[in-house]
């Protein structure tokens, strides 16, 4: 679908359709104030306030002038949440300082299932345009999605699959932003319409954005960095008075461009724990190094995405005596990506799967109330051609959750456990079982109004992923040869959490300090390196995460509101083993809000600090200041809500390297941009 179809699809649906859609329930200062917000991603249906673990959440007006082309840039900035950013067609959340396999992206509590687990430069598959909003769980709070979740859960939220019919019959939204620094086009429009108990969503987004401008670097633009992504859904929901269930089917396709990709290196292999690159006799002197580019493609990698979905989710409230409510999420995903050089395939990912969980919340029992749950999911994942550094394999999981709450007085206790079988197998390689457990207790105290205390303590595990059993080939976007390690065992965090936080009064604020102890933490050791080429071997070694984040919002005036907030991690191996790579440098910024009437706004200054604390062959990255600013008018227009904004990012046209991406020399984030956007709510 184009993009003028988009809009013209959207000028004939607000003529037709009545204004029934209010907004979604308002964030603070940056997107973040979750006090009053029912966390969905929660199995108890709790509100901020009452989840006793960290939980962001963005939405309403700042989630959608913050939105971008990928899932991690849009949610960077948040106090603990970065990003690995691939050019501008992928990135992946990082939270305290890690990411997949150990981050979980959820589609309303259902697994995705795209391949983004696997490499930095595949593209998580959820549409940020078509997001109601997000939601970050860190902690104890994320160990029920399971051991993919052990540094956290993002869980999308959406309104693919209708759950109430709309007062006057239909609501709909539509969308279109243009920015300056590689010339986004994108619009999105959705409509929800009722008929009886039953109620369709149809909703479609495209993005186009060519190579985006960069200060200070070998060229103006970062080659192969454009986006080009259309997706669409169909939504179908039977709704009663107790509770509702639906389906709904979206299909993505998207192309990329893959940045700082090369072939220099695609003869490199592996003499037992050194490299062995091209014709070289001596590994000790580069020099007799000899490289063989014959054939190689000196053009722009780019990789051609086709994801189809189908969602499955349902609600009954008061089924039987004993039960309050029970929940469905499911999810079905045939995902494959070719990866196109000259236009010819080169490399194809495919990953068909799905993921299902059936939850029931029983009365409470003795003031006791709490969520039973089961887990089911099966993946199998490919890759064929030159950079099929991953066998076939296939990963079945079996799991067991339960919550429960008790509420005393000022005093709220939560504990939870969860057992997990995960079964992973792959053509010519043995078969590997394992069992992780995890179990988690909190408790929070409301020592006086307005004020919070919280502690949470767990023991989470994680069975080791496919790529890491198995993985044994080059892999050319993050210059490595990968070496998997059959005989690994479940990785083990014990983790503390400390958290305080203000919720009353001209003076607002949340903090949290956190340690995570692992036991056997998976990680790629680098046995040699060659150049920019690296082999590595997954092995397991003890580790420490250890940070602290938070905000303090200050509103000095009815219309006026300034925000300090920052965020800091340490990771490294323990006894003396050294720094963790690609952990994210230390960040301290100020936001001023503004609103009065009509109009609304912010300015915003981050200092990411430099990042000297680095793992062996890995290089400093420099600190750099980012300037942000956003002004909105709510537009008059009768009975559709409209919204005119213009936000501008990196205003001082600073040259940034985000530490955390594998091409952050090659790929510098975004220069100075500037996106115009208008939206209508009807």
């Amino acid at each position: 679908m184009q993009l003028r179809s988009i809009l013209l699809t959207a000028g004939s649906l607000t003529a037709l359709v009545a204004p029934t859609w209010a907004l979604a329930a308002q964030s603070g200062p940056g997107g973040t104030d979750v006090e009053g917000v029912v966390v969905t991603a929660d199995p108890l249906g709790r509100s901020g306030k009452e989840v006793i673990s960290s939980v962001a959440v963005l939405n309403g007006d700042a989630f959608v002038q913050r939105r971008q082309s990928t899932l991690g840039e849009t949610l960077n900035g948040i106090p603990g949440v970065n990003s690995d950013t691939f050019g501008g067609g992928a990135s992946r959340p990082v939270i305290r300082g890690q990411t997949a396999p150990r981050v979980k992206v959820l589609s309303e509590g259902a697994a995705l299932m795209d391949a983004s687990e696997v490499s930095p430069d595949h593209a998580v598959s959820g549409e940020p345009l078509l997001l109601e909003g997000v939601e970050i769980l860190r902690g104890p709070s994320a160990l029920l999605y399971g051991g993919g979740a052990i540094g956290g859960a993002v869980n999308l939220i959406d309104r693919k699959i209708p759950t109430q019919i709309p007062p006057l019959g239909g609501d709909g939204v539509a969308e279109v932003r243009f920015g300056s620094a590689d010339n986004e086009r994108a619009g999105v429009v959705g409509l929800t319409a009722g008929v009886g108990q039953f109620a369709v969503r149809i909703e479609a987004a495209e993005r186009r954005t060519d190579d985006y401008e960069v200060p200070d670097f070998d060229s103006s633009t970062v080659a192969g960095s454009f986006n080009r992504t259309s997706t669409a859904t169909l939504g179908l929901s039977w709704i009663g008075s107790r509770g509702y269930l639906g389906a709904a089917y979206t299909q993505q396709n998207s192309k990329y461009g893959l940045p700082g990709h090369t072939h220099e290196y695609e003869s490199c292999h592996p003499h037992g724990s050194t490299l062995h690159c091209g014709g070289h006799d001596d590994h000790g002197d580069e020099d007799d190094h000899d490289h063989d580019h014959e054939g190689e493609d000196h053009g722009v990698p780019i990789v051609d995405l086709l994801s189809k979905r189908l969602d499955v989710r349902g609600e009954i409230n008061d089924p039987f005596a004993g039960i309050e409510r029970i929940r469905l999420r499911a999810g079905y995903t045939d995902y494959r990506h070719h990866e196109k050089e000259e236009g010819v395939i080169a490399t194809t990912f495919g990953n068909e799967g799905y993921d299902a969980r059936i939850e029931a919340q029983h009365a409470p029992i003795g003031g006791v109330r709490g969520v039973v749950g089961v887990q089911v999911g099966k993946s199998d994942f490919s890759a064929v051609g030159e950079e099929a550094f991953i066998p076939q394999s296939r990963t079945k999981t079996t799991a067991l959750f339960v919550v429960e709450e008790y509420v005393a007085g000022d005093w709220r206790f939560e504990g939870a456990l969860r057992q997990e079988w995960q079964d992973a197998s792959a053509l010519g390689r043995a078969d590997a079982e394992h069992k992780p457990f995890s179990a988690s207790a909190a408790a929070s105290w409301t020592f006086t109004p307005g004020y919070v205390a919280s502690l949470s303590v767990a023991r989470s595990q994680r069975a080791p992923s496919a790529q890491e059993l198995y993985a044994r080939g080059v892999h050319l976007a993050t210059n490595t040869y990968e070496i998997g390690s059959a005989d690994l065992d479940v990785e083990t965090a014990a983790s503390v959490e400390l958290g305080l936080r203000k919720t009353q009064g001209s003076t607002t604020f949340s903090a949290s300090v956190y340690r995570y102890e692992y036991d056997g933490y998976i990680y790629a050791d680098t046995l040699d390196r060659y150049e920019d080429f690296r082999l590595v071997r997954y092995a397991q070694d003890d580790a420490r995460f250890t940070g602290i984040e938070g905000q303090l919002t200050q509103k000095l005036k009815p219309w006026l509101s300034v925000t300090a907030f920052g965020d800091y991690v340490r990771a490294k191996l323990k006894d003396g083993g050294g720094d963790l790579p690609r952990v994210p440098a230390g960040r301290l910024g100020a936001r001023s809000d503004l609103k009065s009437g009509a109009w609304s706004g912010n300015v915003e200054y981050v200092r990411v600090f430099d990042q000297d604390r680095i793992a062996a062959f890995e290089s400093q990255t420099p600190g750099y200041n980012m300037v942000n600013a956003t002004v909105a008018y709510d537009l008059p227009m009768g009975p559709v809500i409209g919204q005119l904004f213009l936000r501008g990012t990196n205003l001082l046209d600073e040259r940034a390297l985000n530490h955390a991406s594998f091409v952050s020399t090659s790929a510098p984030l975004r220069g100075r941009n500037v996106v115009l956007g208008l939206r209508a709510l009807f």
